[in-house]
């Protein structure tokens, strides 16, 4: 039994103090339950409400594509600068070390390597695995338009169940390829389905008119994806206009593993994305970090 000698004989209530109010910058989480809420902010950054996320899932289906040939060596040494990492959970198993501090996103759908087919996809993990894991979202493609347009739906809502019963966030990602478009209007739509049918986090790609009604339109946050390799100018640029549109950060992979020099474009990132750096401030800051030579 305790002992109680020693004890304060006043006891201080503050009956004059209403009760604290907690306040969080996450989009559509105030009535999540406290486990995902605190998963989600391990994501995105309560203080601002965004996140600059790696991405090196590409594996899944691209195999041993530049920049990931070794993920000990290429991510592994970036991940203390990325708010989260996004990636498969043979990946984190086999190649990052348990003591990583950043969020855990993994890659939960998977399905054929062949470029026409990918949509063809089905879950890849069972829910529990994640929890062992300790992961802070799964992420699962969403093919909305797409032949398989129902199956992803499937996979996606089974994974918001899951995530329900586990307290864990799902982020549905909008999937894109020559027969659906990258327009406000597409990616309105798609943004939109995901969230209403439960996801917590939304990637989605960039456009350059109408991304703030995407954003606007859609009542949980939306991470913008990198895409393909940019000129890191672009790709700065790129981020800064979708952060001042709204967008809760960004997911960059390529632009990131696949620049002259990644340590240093990951903290140009986070000047954007954190500090709302203008672009070409966010360049020098590349610049005179980078021990590499700048390609034009």
């Amino acid at each position: 039994m305790a002992d109680l000698d020693g004890n304060a004989s006043a006891k201080q209530f503050h009956p004059d103090v209403p009760g604290v109010a907690f306040r969080h910058a996450i989009r559509g989480a105030a009535n999540l339950d406290w486990g995902m809420q605190n998963r989600l902010s391990r994501i995105l950054d309560p203080r601002t409400g965004r996140t600059v996320m790696l991405a090196f899932d590409h594996g899944y289906f691209q195999g041993p594509t530049s920049g990931l040939e070794r993920i000990d060596l290429n991510i592994a040494p970036l991940a203390d600068a990325a708010d989260a990492l996004m990636g498969t959970r043979g990946a984190l198993r086999s190649s990052l070390p348990p003591a990583t501090r950043a969020g855990l996103v993994l890659r939960a759908s998977g399905g054929p390597s062949i470029l026409k087919d990918l949509s063809d996809e089905y879950t890849a993990m069972a829910m529990d695995d994640a929890v062992r894991i300790n992961a802070d979202a799964v992420a699962v493609q969403v093919f909305v338009g797409g032949e398989y347009e129902s199956r992803s739906i499937r996979n996606l809502t089974t994974l918001v169940d899951q995530g329900y019963a586990a307290g864990i966030p799902v982020l549905g990602v909008t999937a894109v390829g020559k027969e659906l478009t990258r327009d406000s209007r597409y990616l309105g739509l798609a943004t939109r389905i995901i969230a209403e049918l439960g996801a917590q986090l939304v990637k989605t790609y960039y456009c350059e008119e109408g991304f703030e009604d995407v954003v606007a339109g859609c009542p949980v946050p939306v991470i913008m994806a990198g895409g393909k390799k940019l000129p890191e100018l672009d790709a700065l640029t790129m981020a800064s206009n979708a952060v001042r549109a709204g967008a809760a950060g960004v997911d960059m992979g390529r632009n990131i593993f696949q620049s002259a020099d990644p340590a240093a474009m990951m903290q140009a990132v986070r000047a954007v994305v954190h500090q709302d750096a203008a672009p070409e401030e966010a360049y020098d800051l590349f610049r005179s970090a980078s021990e590499a030579p700048v390609l034009a």
